[in-house]
């Protein structure tokens, strides 16, 4: 079940979720929580929806049908993110993934910082695993100290994230200024101590995506849903979204949108549709 706002171009939020998760082969349970206007090149303005009609859709559906992994990305209001803390709490044994966001890849703002220390105090408490991006797990970790964001390191973000409750933490590193994409995973280890569990190596693609984030937390969360262990379906999941950018095109002036059907084009149907958005 993901919880997001819509996205009516098709790149991020709700859809991008329902596309990734059907992908991997999970049916898609979708409650809106913000009807967003917004393309390829950013977001012009959000409308959250009523807190009650979040508990509705949810409550509703969950009381028909069982859910395997809840997701979260853009919740549109402190009432919102409230409530779902509600609902996610009374399911406890389903693992909780929290896509942060607080940005569109322009820039702009979509969380105040009452809602980033409602999220922080409500909801991380209860995660499974967090997948903020570097600039996101500092704003994260240090919300409440605006001096500390801009001399913090990201192993201490990470640290600082998980003593706020989380399980595991994965910052994706595609802000960052390094030859690679590093994302790194931190949780506890056997010994108990918290700390850096796996770094990632990824080759660094050319552009500017639109829904990398919100494709990357579904797809682990599908994978968890399939019965992988939470390592097993980080590394699968970064794969997939690997690819998904790889095979990604280009529909209007903004940024690229990833290809959450990839490996449903043979290769030249996807050479070819390169070609055509190239010359576009």
């Amino acid at each position: 079940m993901t919880f997001s706002a819509t996205d009516p171009s098709g790149g991020a939020g709700l859809q991008a979720d329902i596309l990734a998760l059907a992908s991997i082969g999970c049916h898609p349970l979708s409650v809106v929580t913000a009807i967003t206007v917004q393309d390829t090149v950013g977001v012009e303005c959000v409308m959250a929806l009523d807190a009650d009609w979040i508990n509705e859709q949810a409550r509703t559906i969950l009381e028909d049908i069982q859910v395997s992994a809840f997701k979260l990305g853009l919740l549109g209001s402190i009432e919102n993110v409230a409530v779902i803390a509600e609902i996610v709490a009374d399911y406890p044994d389903v693992p909780l993934l929290i896509d942060p966001i607080l940005t569109s890849g322009r820039g702009d703002e979509l969380v105040n910082e009452e809602m980033q220390a409602a999220i922080c105090d409500l909801l991380f408490p209860q995660a499974t695993l967090i997948t903020p991006n570097s600039f996101e797990a500092r704003r994260l970790a240090f919300y409440d100290d605006a001096d500390e964001i801009q001399h913090t390191t990201l192993d201490e973000s990470a640290l600082r994230l998980l003593e706020m409750g989380a399980e595991y933490v994965l910052i994706t590193g595609t802000h960052e200024r390094s030859t690679d994409v590093v994302n790194s995973l931190y949780g506890s280890s056997e010994s108990g101590a918290s700390g850096l569990i796996k770094a990632y190596h990824w080759e660094r693609l050319a552009g500017s995506y639109h829904g990398s984030g919100c494709t990357l937390t579904s797809a682990i969360a599908a994978c968890l849903a399939h019965g992988l262990s939470m390592e097993e379906a980080i590394q699968e999941a970064q794969e997939y979204t690997w690819q998904t950018l790889k095979n990604a095109f280009r529909p209007g002036m903004g940024q690229y949108i990833p290809d959450r059907f990839f490996w449903a084009r043979d290769e030249d149907s996807i050479e070819d549709e390169k070609t055509s958005y190239i010359q576009h």
